[in-house]
């Protein structure tokens, strides 16, 4: 490994973190900290996972700097000291960079105190992400930090796209505007797609459906984004594991006015009680599966609204870039849940989408083509590496 870059990915209470050789396109390393700071019976756990051995700890993870140390011992136990493996980098996941930051950034002070003060656009991610980082800084303070942000790929959408029918004055003055979020996913996956066909980018029409516990879909012509599902926070678009996606805001103020609940309330069901747990008790997607087989009414009509909302965007893509060439599959459930790619594209052949069932059911980690010979528009599965795509981008820049 002559470049190794650490990848960081915060949370409020976990922390992911990945070496990778981005040269080779190889994991090294792939490790989770749970339940960090979390107070209660069930102690935090972390795993590493490294040259086919997995590594544990279980313990109290006071905070987010008790993972780093506890990081660093998982690395030493493994017989990879992180320490002495020569980083070139460590890249940090940032949802949020507002309209400020969209390539990738060397964290310096100022840097950080503004994905602090982007919070509040993303209190429940930049906040985690900064802490994340300040570890990160003095725990390898001579190693360069970079952040890239989720919302880069999404900055120069065109106007008409990024821009909500509510009064100019006060969009600007609180910062309006539709960001949209995984992008650094689906910038990833356009690039794969067009390796995989021996297309150029530039050339290709794509709309991108990036289908995991948070889900979004996006229109990239020639490479760059000219729509998205999620807004000024990943809330808005697709039916997701617990959050509502689109939703008539009417619904708010009908919640706090005849419901009595409180705007902490409302955002607390909108993000984490809604979605398909809200509508049938369970996010993931094997479970969901379990209880549809099993009879269950809710289950069934959980994966009608979600599949119903995906076909939804996919028409209005469809419409905004004057027809597809590409349409993806990634994501946990875009890679793996052949049920509901074959129930979103049921249907759709008069719009040039003719799925091959016998392809879609093959499960496989390389990128591949699932639609049938002839078909209009190409449809494809290509499993995501956000991780990858940060120390790619993180090696680039401190080069």
């Amino acid at each position: 490994m002559r470049y190794p870059i650490l990848v960081v990915n915060s949370g409020s209470s976990s922390m992911k973190y990945q070496l990778i050789d981005p040269d080779e396109g190889q994991a090294v390393t792939v490790g989770l900290i749970e339940r960090i700071g979390v107070a209660g019976a069930e102690p935090g756990r972390a795993t590493h996972r490294q040259d086919g051995e997995e590594f544990e700890f279980t313990g109290e993870i006071a905070d987010h700097a008790a993972a780093i140390e506890v990081m660093k011992d998982l690395f030493d136990r493994a017989g990879r000291p992180i320490a002495r493996s020569g980083l070139a980098g460590v890249g940090h996941r940032v949802v949020h960079g507002g309209s400020r930051f969209g390539d990738p950034t060397l964290i310096d002070a100022a840097v950080l105190a503004a994905i602090k003060d982007l919070s509040v656009l993303a209190p429940l991610h930049n906040p985690a992400n900064a802490i994340g980082i300040e570890q990160a800084m003095l725990a390898f303070p001579d190693v360069p930090q970079v952040a890239v942000f989720d919302t880069a790929f999404f900055r120069d959408l065109p106007a008409a796209a990024a821009t909500y029918a509510i009064d100019r004055a006060v969009a600007q003055r609180y910062q309006v505007r539709r960001y949209g979020f995984h992008g650094t996913s689906h910038q990833y996956v356009a690039g794969q797609v067009a390796q995989a066909l021996g297309r150029d980018l530039a050339d290709l029409r794509q709309i991108v459906l990036h289908l995991g516990n948070g889900a979004s879909v996006s229109a990239v012509a020639g490479g760059r984004a000219v729509e998205t599902s999620m807004g000024l926070t990943p809330l808005e678009g697709l039916v997701m594991g617990t959050r509502s996606g689109d939703l008539d805001p009417g619904v708010v103020f009908h919640l706090a006015r005849t419901g009595g609940l409180s705007i902490d309330e409302i955002d607390n069901l909108l993000n984490r009680r809604s979605g398909m747990l809200g509508l049938s008790g369970v996010s993931d997607f094997r479970d969901l599966d379990a209880l549809i087989d099993g009879g269950d009414a809710d289950a069934a009509l959980a994966l009608d609204v979600y599949c119903h909302r995906v076909r939804k965007y996919i028409g209005a893509y469809l419409a905004v870039l004057g027809g597809a060439d590409v349409v993806t599959f990634t994501a946990g459930v875009g890679e793996n849940a052949a049920t509901v790619r074959a129930r979103v594209l049921a249907g759709l052949e008069g719009l040039g989408l003719v799925l091959d069932p016998e392809r879609n059911a093959v499960r496989s980690p390389q990128p591949r083509v699932i639609s049938a010979d002839g078909s209009p528009v190409t449809v494809m599965v290509v499993p995501t590496n956000e991780e990858l795509a940060i120390a790619r981008a993180t090696l680039a820049l401190v080069r």
